[in-house]
């Protein structure tokens, strides 16, 4: 019995670069950045000046969703009326928008 080997040549590949490995990679990153962080991060960033400008006199909801008018600003609390019933300190963090357009004028 004969034994014929054949030597076929191995098909010639072409490396892959990193950079074309990472290229899906990065694609999902950039994605991720303009549709979800970069649109959280300008909301942070306006919630941060609104709260910054609060005036005596204007209607805000706190996170508890609590109506009520700043009566007092402080450096890091807020003193709310809840409709004439009575006072809560609460911390500025806990403002988190405007009511006035929430509630019907009185």
């Amino acid at each position: 019995m004969m034994n014929t080997y054949f030597i076929l040549p191995l098909a010639e590949t072409e490396s892959v670069g990193w950079m074309e490995q990472m290229a899906p990679f990065l694609l999902i990153l950039v994605v991720f950045w303009f549709f979800m962080i970069r649109p959280q991060m300008k909301r942070q960033k306006e919630l941060r000046k609104y709260r910054e400008t609060l005036q005596k006199g204007d209607r805000v909801v706190t996170t508890g969703g609590i109506f009520g008018k700043v009566l007092e600003i402080g450096d890091h609390t807020v003193i709310i009326e809840v409709e004439n019933q009575g006072r809560l300190k609460v911390l500025k963090d806990a403002i988190v928008k405007d009511a006035s357009a929430n509630q019907p004028a009185r």
